[in-house]
């Protein structure tokens, strides 16, 4: 029987270089969970459709479900468990926990992860579709949050006490 085809690669992970050889085929969920053993990263819908798998690859927002592991050589992943520093947590960990923006807290990783790189596009001054002037700075309005964190759903319905969490870190 034919082994699959594989691939190697250089990834750093929550700062950490890796040479790895996997399965073409393996996506950034599952080599982070599997081979990794970061498991803050959650699967949900394996389908790019729920947001729990959210990750930041190069400070970007990816959904690690959709995202095939060998594409990542030379490049940064930082999942939820890279974001504190130390026994300090990321200003947004420490604004969902101040704000209780969980219930069972599934989600609660991807949203994190997605609301740090929303909150990196809006130091930027990068638009989203509800962004009324495009000439001056974009204020993390309840509407702006709601719009930029719209890819990654709550089961548990926490949605108001994110917004509010996200709100609390953009400042």
């Amino acid at each position: 029987m034919t082994q699959p085809p594989a691939s190697t690669f250089d990834v750093t992970v929550n700062g950490t270089p890796h040479a790895l050889t996997v399965d073409n085929r393996t996506s950034l969920l599952d080599l982070l969970r599997e081979r990794l053993r970061l498991t803050g990263t959650k699967k949900g819908c394996d389908h790019g459709q729920c947001g729990a798998c959210t990750v930041l690859v190069d400070g970007r927002r990816t959904n690690a479900c959709l995202t095939l592991a060998v594409t990542l050589d030379g490049r940064e992943v930082t999942t939820v468990e890279g974001l504190a520093d130390g026994d300090d947590l990321h200003p947004v960990q420490q604004a969902f926990l101040d704000h209780d923006a969980f219930q069972c807290g599934y989600c609660t990783p991807g949203q994190i992860c997605s609301a740090v790189g929303a909150l990196d596009e809006l130091a930027q001054g990068w638009p989203s579709h509800v962004t009324e002037d495009l000439t001056g700075e974009v204020e993390p309005s309840a509407e702006e949050v709601r719009e930029r964190m719209s890819g990654n759903l709550c089961r548990c319905g926490a949605y108001a006490h994110i917004v509010t969490a996200v709100q609390e870190a953009a400042r």
